[in-house]
Order: structure tokens, then sequence, then C-alpha cells
């Protein structure tokens, strides 16, 4: 969503870049095309106006102007405001003592605060928590179907009461938690299309009824500057702890997000790039601010990685892949740890200068696919020991796959030349943490799957050496 803006930046930093010293006229410049970028991407005006102001004064410090390196300091200082006007600090959602906890979601028609409600109780059950839905909006069509579709759907139980009063519903939601032990209520209430009395009168209702631990607000990324002014309604009637962002993967030029936390001093909790119920994702401003300045967001490909590491068999596989004694069914592991991880483009994203390759169409998201297809055409054998594959071997694979010889050839140096890649790697790393190839027996390298055998510390000196 925040391409542009993003793209817009990185230009503007390289052309600092090729300049040895920067000089008053040079930092003006640079802080009018920032302006510019940040209206472009429909940023609330106010908020564009005191981010340059705080920005501009910092950057023309005698310590910037005469340093070795001004275009640096001049991104620090960039990268240190953004990640203000974000939040300086990651805002989790934290649960009271209170057994059941009541968590109620507000917001406008078409917000997504359903679906929203859904992926919250997805991530609240994954921690081990036992949520329930309660489908409190009885003004659109079919809401409290689609509420108990989703609900289905990841395996939460949904309360849906028999009457029409969302108020009473909402509590009776918070009485059916109790009688069937379940320790978080999730209230998903009715929205208008635009900002109304009945519509604030009634989320307040509520608020007093069920006394929720936390309010949160759902908001449509792609609002533009009016998510400021719809903010602020709801701030002032019913006093949210935090935002969700929804729709962080439309195309909308997403200036909102960069709006809220500056305007009503409200955190952004949890943005959500996705259908899928596993898409809604922790917050964190820094990470944001680094992936809008094109400095990639590698702690997030790491937890993603963490989250699908499997416990002793795939530790033991990402040791022999460590060593470089690839099979080509660990291709295959590999492809599905990738789709699991949020497939090609995600990791991708996550890199430096990586937007730019998805932008210019390099990433290939069926290449894997069709190298499964070609795989699969093979004996067990030949997986684990692809030196066999012979001329007819080949021919026998392609026939089977439906591809061309030349594509089987293909897929085989490709995997030769991963396997030395994975090995050189993992050699390397090993050069530089002073670890020994060899390991005592008995103990196994807990590396993470899909990425090499390569361990959490491996990946992190990676992005070390990729911000000095």
């Amino acid at each position: 969503m925040l391409e542009n803006l993003s793209e817009r930046l990185q230009g503007i930093f390289s052309g600092l870049r090729s300049k040895g010293r920067l000089t008053e006229e040079d930092i003006n410049e640079a802080m009018r095309e920032i302006r510019l970028a940040l209206l472009e991407a429909d940023v609330n005006f106010k908020v564009v106006k005191a981010f340059v102001a705080r920005t501009k004064e910092r950057c023309l410090t005698a310590e910037v102007l005469d340093s070795l390196t001004p275009a640096q300091n001049v991104i620090k200082i960039v990268l240190d405001e953004l990640t203000e006007l974000l939040g300086r600090s990651d805002s989790k959602l934290v649960l009271g003592s209170r057994i059941p906890n009541v968590i109620m979601l507000v917001g406008l028609q078409g917000s997504g605060k359903t679906t929203a409600a859904a992926k919250l109780a997805y991530r609240l059950k994954q921690e081990n928590h036992s949520p329930l839905l309660v489908a409190g909006d009885v003004y659109r069509p079919a809401a409290a179907d689609q509420l108990q579709t989703l609900g289905d759907e990841i395996g939460v139980r949904v309360y849906r009461g028999d009457g029409q009063d969302p108020v009473a519903i909402a509590q009776e939601g918070v009485q059916d938690a109790i009688d069937s032990l379940r320790d978080v209520v999730i209230i998903d209430t009715a929205g208008r299309l635009h900002v109304d009395e009945d519509m604030m009168a009634e989320a307040a209702a509520i608020r007093d009824a069920v006394k929720p631990d936390q309010i949160l607000m759902v908001v449509d990324a792609m609002t533009g500057q009016d998510v400021v002014n719809v903010v602020q309604a709801f701030a002032e009637s019913v006093d949210f702890d935090g935002v969700i962002m929804s729709k962080m993967d439309g195309d909308a030029r997403g200036g909102g997000a960069l709006s809220i936390r500056e305007v009503t001093g409200k955190p952004i909790k949890f943005i959500s790039s996705g259908e899928k119920p596993d898409s809604l994702e922790e917050f964190h401003p820094d990470r944001m601010a680094k992936r809008i300045l094109g400095m990639g967001d590698m702690i997030s490909l790491i937890e993603s990685a963490v989250r699908v590491q499997q416990e002793e068999e795939e530790a033991v596989e990402a040791e022999r892949m460590a060593r470089g004694n690839l099979t080509l069914d660990d291709f295959i592991t590999m492809n599905r740890q990738i789709r699991k991880m949020g497939g090609i483009s995600r990791l991708v994203s996550a890199l430096p200068g990586g937007d730019k390759a998805l932008g210019a169409g390099q990433v290939d998201e069926g290449a894997l696919d069709a190298m499964e297809v070609i795989i699969n055409s093979m004996t067990k054998a030949e997986r684990a020991k692809p030196d066999i594959l012979n001329g007819s071997r080949r021919a026998r694979i392609a026939a089977g796959a439906g591809v061309s010889v030349s594509e089987v050839n293909q897929l085989v140096k490709k995997f030769n030349e991963t396997k030395k890649m994975v090995k050189k790697m993992t050699a390397g790393m090993e050069a530089q943490t002073g670890k020994k190839g060899k390991r005592g027996k008995g103990r196994k390298r807990r590396g993470l799957p899909g990425l090499g055998g390569m361990s959490m510390g491996d990946l992190r000196k990676i992005q070390e050496m990729m911000d000095s």
C-alpha cells in the first residue's frame, strides 16, 4: 500500500547519497520533496507540516552538515522521526486478570470489523486462549451469518442471540462465555456508512453495559485523509484503546496509517494484509518505518520462519541441509515452508530493496510450484540421489510432469547451485561466529526450516551486516 511513498523517499535519499557534503539548500530541497511525497500519499497535511518541521530542524544542525556522511545522518533522522510518527514503541494487546476479558470492536461499515474479529479470535486461540465471538451487528444483512461462517472455519464458537437489541446480545454473550468457560469475548458491533449520533450512542451503550477491557477501532487503510476525522469522532465518543488497520494489502495511497497516531495519540495495535485467518499481525512502528524507507524487515521474516518451525524431525532435516546434503525432497519441504510464510513475494518484500524486485516483476510465484510437479514425477531413489538422473530417466520424468527435458535439466542445475550456495553460506556463517562445522555427538543444530538450515542468530547477523 505504501509502495509509492517508499519509492519516492528512496529516490530522495539516493540523490543525497550522491553528494559528498550537504548544504542548507540541499536539506531544504530534500524536505520539500519529502513534504510532497507525504502529501501525495494522503497523509494529513497538519501531520506532514509538523513532521517536516521537526525533521528539518534536526537535519540543519552542524553535527549533520559537517559530518563525513551527512546523507546517512539525514536518513537516520528521517527514520527516527517516521518511527516517532507511527509510535515510538510497540503497543501490544494486554489482557487483564478478569475472566472473561471483553474486547469490543468498533468502526464504520465496510471497514472489516467482522473479518477482524475472526482474525483476532484465531490469533488468541493460537496463543492458547479460548475466545468467544459475539455477533452484535443486527443491522447489516447476513452479518451474523458471516461471523458464524468465519467462526466455523477457525473453530471458534459464535454467540448470536435471539433478539434485535445489540446491548442485550452483548450482555448475553458475556454471560455465555462465563457459562462455557471462555476466557476472552470479542464483540462485533454495528457500523454505519458515516459517523452519526445513533451509532455513537449505541456503541457507548454497549461499552457501559459490558465494560470492555479493550476497545479496538477497525480502520480501513484505504480511507485516506478522512480517516483522521472518523478516528477523532470515535475517540471522543467511546475513547477506544487502539487501532486495527485493515486492508493494508490494498492499492490505495495509505497515508491514513501514518496520521492516526499523531492526530489522536491512539496506537496501532494490529495490521491486516490479507483474507486468511492468520493475516493479522502485531504492528511494530520501527519495522514499518524501515520498510517504508526500503530497509527491509528481516525481524518479521525471522519470526515468520520461527512460527512454522517444527520440532525435532525438522531440526534433523535442517542439520542435513546445513551440511549441504540436500535432496530433492528438501526442495519440496522448502517450497511448503515458504508457502506457510506467505510465499516468495512476502519473503522478498521483507528484504532490503525487495519491493523494487516485486514491482519490476522479477519474482515468479509459480516457480517453486512448477519445480514440485517435476520432483513428484521422480522415484524415491531419484529424489534422494539426483546424480543418477541420466538421459532416459530425465525423458521419463519430463513426460510424466508434462514438461520438456530442458526444464528438467534446469531444475537439476538449480538444485546443484542451491546445494553449493547453502553449503557455502553455512561455512561462511560458521567462520564468522567461530563455530566449527562438526558438532559433538548427539547435538542438533536447530535451524530455520526453508532457510537453508540457518539459525536465528545467522539471520540476525545478516540483518546487522545490512544495517551497517
